[in-house]
């Protein structure tokens, strides 16, 4: 049952670890007008869980398992992240998420991670840390990354929450078996789409989100 609380800590949008301020590269892809309603958002929403939620969920995992050292985790993550923005939105948020463990749980060694880690390393240390099983770290991961997007959504387009909610729902059952894949083996691929964003958003000027 403390896993389960912790597991649904660790997916709360309310936690400090600054994921409030990413979108997921919706805000470029609202400002591309490639999403603009519900069911636009449905399917960027579903990409993002195939791509960047599989492969981060995967390398969360192997740092969980011990299958994968920090140094070769976080170059793992290097080469599954084309954009210099996504490698830096990434990172930002792995620095975030340590910030906070290093406060909950700060008999553990955290040092190792080093200034700013990726956001899947950091929350593979952080599942085994937390006595998680790494599908329920590779859970958090994928679920997040739908929600944070979703959320982000919402606010940009002035989406009803209730709408949003029910989409989120209806991709409870992808993101498990986003999750259960994850957590099998480390994916290897990329959305070239999803890069573009980054960096396109990277260079616009007064974005309202970070990423």
């Amino acid at each position: 049952m403390a896993a389960l609380s912790t597991l649904l800590t660790l997916a709360d949008s309310r936690l400090p670890t600054g994921g409030h301020v990413h979108s997921g590269g919706v805000e470029e892809a609202i400002t591309s007008r490639l999403v603009v309603d519900l069911a636009t958002l449905e399917a960027y929403l579903r990409r993002r869980i195939r791509t960047s939620g599989l492969v981060s969920a995967s390398v969360a995992a192997a740092v969980h398992r011990g299958d994968l050292t920090v140094a070769a985790a976080d170059a793992e993550t290097d080469a599954r992240t084309p954009a210099p923005a996504a490698r830096h939105a990434s990172r930002a948020q792995g620095r975030g998420l340590l910030r906070l463990a290093r406060r909950v749980w700060p008999a553990a060694e955290w040092d190792a991670l080093g200034a700013r880690p990726h956001l899947a390393v950091t929350a593979g240390r952080v599942g085994s840390v937390s006595e998680l099983e790494p599908e329920q770290t590779a859970l958090s991961i994928v679920y997040t990354t739908m929600t944070g997007t979703a959320t982000a959504a919402q606010r940009l387009l002035a989406l009803d929450p209730a709408d949003v909610a029910a989409i989120t729902f209806g991709l409870a059952q992808l993101c498990e078996q986003t999750a259960e894949q994850a957590s099998a083996r480390l994916a290897d691929l990329s959305d070239p789409l999803l890069d573009e964003l980054a960096e396109r958003h990277s260079h616009r000027e007064r974005p309202l989100f970070v990423s």
